[in-house]
C-alpha cells in the first residue's frame, strides 16, 4: 500500500514524509505532459486547417480584388474551426503557460498567420499589421513577434506561387494595370497611401525582401529566440521565392518581345516540338 512500510517485527510504521511531496510532484508531471499533448494536437489541426484555407485562396486570380463566394465560403467553414481550437486551448496557455508551450503551439499559428496575411493581401495588396493579425486569433492567445514575422517569411512562399500561376494563366503579372510602374516607389507597408493598382507582385516581392534582409537577428537575445533560431533557414527560401519570380517575369517578357502579337504554335505537325527557333 503506498505510504505504508513494515518493520522487522512485523508491524506497520507510517512512510517517508516526503512521499505526499513527490506525489505531488508526480500529479504535475501529468498535468505537463497531458496539457502539452493537448497543445501539440490543436496545433496540428490548425496547421492543416490553414493549409486548406491557403490552398482555397491559391484559386484566387486577380489582386486586389474580393475573394470570390465558392472561396469565401470555404475559407470561412475552417477558419471557424480553427477558432474553436484556439479558444480550448485559452485555459492552457494562460500566465507562464503561453511561454511554456511556445514552442508546441507557435506551428500552428505560423501556419494561420500565413493564411490570414494571405488572404489579407490578396483583398488589399498590403501586409496586415501586428494587432490586426493578434485581433484575428481568439481566446487571448498571444501572437508574438517571432511568430508573425516567421508567418511573413512564409507568405512570400505563396505569394510565388499565386504570382507564377496567374502569368501562366493570364500571361501578365497581378497587380500591374499600371504600365509605368516604378519599382523604386513601391511599399507594400499597410500605411502606405499610395494606389494599390501602381504596384504588382513583383514589387512588393522585392520590398519584402529588402525589409527582411534588415533583420538584425545577431544579438545574444535574438538568437535565442524563435525568430533567430529559424530565420537563417527561411531568409534562404525567401529570397529564393522572389528569385523564382524575378525569372519568371524576365522569361514572359523575352518570350513577348521575341514573338509578334497573336503568335500562336503550329500544331498541325510535330515539328515545332523539337525545332528551335533561328534569329
Amino acid at each position: 500500500m503506498a505510504g505504508i512500510k513494515r518493520s522487522h517485527d512485523g508491524e506497520q510504521s507510517n512512510a517517508s514524509p516526503f512521499m505526499p511531496m513527490f506525489e505531488d510532484f508526480r500529479n504535475e508531471l501529468d498535468e505537463h505532459h497531458d496539457r502539452r499533448e493537448r497543445v501539440i494536437k490543436a496545433s496540428r489541426d490548425i496547421t492543416a486547417l490553414s493549409k486548406k484555407i491557403i490552398f482555397a485562396l491559391q484559386r484566387v486570380r486577380h489582386l486586389p480584388s474580393s475573394l470570390p463566394s465558392s472561396v469565401t465560403s470555404e475559407t470561412s467553414k475552417h477558419q471557424s474551426t480553427i477558432k474553436t481550437l484556439f479558444t480550448s486551448l485559452t485555459t492552457d496557455l494562460q500566465g507562464i503557460h503561453s511561454w511554456r508551450y511556445q514552442r508546441q503551439i507557435s506551428p500552428g499559428i505560423q501556419e494561420y498567420m500565413e493564411a490570414v496575411s494571405f488572404a489579407h493581401y490578396l483583398q488589399t495588396q498590403t501586409l496586415i499589421t501586428h494587432p490586426s493579425a493578434a485581433r484575428s486569433i481568439p481566446g487571448d492567445i498571444q501572437l508574438t513577434e517571432d511568430d508573425y514575422i516567421l508567418g511573413l517569411f512564409d507568405l512570400v512562399g505563396e505569394l510565388m506561387r499565386f504570382a507564377i500561376t496567374a502569368m501562366a494563366t493570364s500571361g501578365s503579372l497581378p497587380g500591374s494595370s499600371t504600365p509605368e510602374t516604378n519599382p523604386n516607389t513601391s511599399n507594400i507597408n499597410a500605411e502606405d497611401q499610395s494606389t494599390p493598382s501602381q504596384r504588382n507582385i513583383l514589387t512588393d516581392l522585392r520590398s519584402l525582401r529588402t525589409h527582411f534582409e534588415t533583420l538584425d537577428t545577431t544579438s545574444s537575445t535574438a538568437a535565442n529566440s524563435t525568430l533567430g533560431k529559424d530565420v537563417e533557414k527561411k531568409m534562404e527560401v525567401m529570397k529564393t521565392c522572389v528569385e523564382k519570380v524575378e525569372n519568371s517575369v524576365y522569361g514572359m517578357i523575352i518570350r513577348g518581345r521575341e514573338r509578334p502579337k497573336g503568335w500562336i504554335p503550329d500544331l498541325r505537325s510535330g515539328e515545332g516540338r523539337e525545332t528551335v527557333e533561328s534569329y
